[in-house]
């Protein structure tokens, strides 16, 4: 395992959830049916909203296998159930019968994954897709913090349709207040959010203040008519997504993504065991792993894809604290950014980076 990765715990469900945004990945990778696609696991959904494009395959790559366990459980849970069903058991909706799911849902599972599943039963029964670390930590922050500083109706204000104009008067002056800055610093600092969110070691080349940064992102955001929509914003304020669904979990596209997921393969390990195992790839959606990478590692594997991707592969992925950019280290790379062609769900990134290569 590389140095900067050499401690860290992989023995934890870290991510229930994917935190990018599906349809920005979607328009900037602009898949065809001839496409091989690699993709960091994560929590699966944006591998599974890559199914919906039909390419020829997509392989989910991750170090930690309980993320690929994760991905596999929501792989069979596509193929045993029915749209409703399928809600219920993961946690979108609610259910009194999950266990009875599980039964369906573990016979479309290989032995060492069901056994697996099989010991975090209570994980399923309260809904998986709210049982990762970082979705406990914004648990946390919804129940423990949020309160002390606003109510349930400023909550569900904040959030309520109105104009661009309107949300932009309601936050500066209802949302913004000292107190929800000065809390919002503490509680996604760079510390805290390093051992309740993410890992340390995901934080080890971020320089300056962590909240700081976020929390102007988040004025920015919270001042703007799309956040009323943004999923990812009513997770984190109210504990359930809503009617703002993730991309994989729209019911119009499940029929689809249903059909297409025997395409989906996992592969546990970093992206250049995946290329030695599955061969070359056409389009790549790699997270944000390039900022947890010292800048050397970052060069050695700049060159790497170089070596190992086609002419015209299309590569994306999110900065969200540390600068990194394939065309700066590397000619073989364009850069389109700035990208966005509407604002980023993942409002707390600081940019998305779709590069090419030549």
């Amino acid at each position: 395992m590389p140095k900067h990765l050499a401690n860290l715990d992989n023995n934890i469900l870290r991510y229930a959830n994917c935190w990018e945004d599906a349809d920005l990945l979607l328009h900037a990778l602009d898949i065809s049916a001839k496409d091989r696609v690699l993709s960091i696991g994560s929590g699966g959904d944006n591998c599974f909203a890559l199914l919906a494009k039909q390419p020829q395959l997509v392989v989910a790559v991750d170090i930690n296998p309980v993320q690929l366990a994760l991905i596999q459980l929501k792989k069979a849970a596509f193929q045993a159930l029915g749209y409703i069903e399928f809600l219920e058991f993961l946690g979108f909706s609610t259910s009194c019968r999950r266990h009875e799911l599980w039964e369906v849902v573990s016979m479309h599972l290989d032995q060492p994954t069901a056994a697996f599943w099989q010991l975090h039963l209570d994980m399923i029964e309260a809904g998986i897709i709210h049982q990762g670390k970082f979705e406990h930590y914004f648990a946390t922050f919804r129940t423990k913090v949020l309160p002390l500083i606003h109510p349930e109706t400023k909550v569900r204000q904040l959030l309520a349709s109105k104009s661009d104009a309107e949300q932009a008067m309601f936050a500066k002056r209802q949302w913004n207040t000292w107190k929800w800055k000065s809390l919002f610093r503490v509680f996604f600092s760079k510390l805290v959010m390093g051992r309740l969110g993410r890992d340390p070691q995901f934080l080890s080349q971020v320089e300056g203040r962590v909240s700081s940064q976020i929390l102007q992102r988040a004025t920015v955001h919270l001042s703007k008519e799309e956040c009323q929509e943004n999923g990812f914003l009513h997770y984190i304020l109210t504990g359930s997504f809503g009617e703002y669904l993730p991309y994989y979990a729209r019911e119009e596209h499940f029929v689809n993504i249903k059909q297409q997921v025997s395409r989906l393969h996992v592969c546990q390990g970093y992206v250049h065991d995946a290329i030695r195992e599955y061969g070359m790839f056409s389009k790549f959606n790699l997270s944000n792993i390039f900022e947890y990478m010292p800048s050397d590692l970052f060069e050695s594997q700049v060159k790497m894809l170089k070596a190992n991707s086609s002419p015209t592969s299309r590569i994306v992925y999110w900065n969200l604290l540390v600068d990194r950019d394939l065309a700066e280290v590397s000619n073989g790379f364009t850069s389109n950014e700035p990208f966005q062609p509407y604002m980023d769900k993942g409002f707390f990134y600081k940019r998305l980076i779709l590069s090419k290569r030549l």
